[in-house]
């Protein structure tokens, strides 16, 4: 199995990869605005890296409430889901970002910021906790030593 993590974004969609071992690894982001150019990008990734399932990212509000921007990427995710043909899981994203962006000194946040690395960041931090769930770390290795 392939996963990609997608924090979405209007300026920047951030990416991530993972696959059946369990470990979410961020990747560069997609920093444009023009989403003919993003979902070409997509689907780039989506067929280089063979992926299987899509994990997104889904804002909701801190009392677990859809706003506009969860039914943004409800829609986005629909579409992911039609166009590609592949399965899509929605996971809760409340407060990766700014998870992600406490790996980042304070003084280097605002540049940072551009490049879309805390948005893959994020990402990495959204498809790990999908991951985790899928792969529960039970400490089983797979036989008796």
């Amino acid at each position: 199995m392939r996963f990609l993590g997608i924090d979405h974004g209007t300026r920047r969609i951030g990416l991530a990869y993972g696959d059946d071992i369990g470990v979410a690894t961020p990747m560069p982001a997609i920093a444009c605005e023009d989403p003919a150019k993003q979902w070409a990008r997509i689907a780039e990734v989506l067929k280089a890296r063979r992926i299987t399932e899509v994990v997104v990212g889904h804002p909701l509000n801190m009392d677990g409430s859809s706003g506009p921007k969860a039914l943004e990427v409800e829609a986005f995710a629909r579409r992911i889901r039609a166009q590609f043909n592949l399965p899509v899981h929605l996971v809760d994203e409340r407060l990766t970002s700014y998870e992600a962006e406490s790996t980042i000194p304070p003084s280097k946040r605002r540049a940072v910021r551009r490049t879309g690395l805390v948005d893959s960041r994020a990402a990495a931090i959204i498809l790990q906790d999908y991951l985790d769930g899928r792969f529960p770390g039970d400490g089983a290795t797979g036989g008796d030593t």
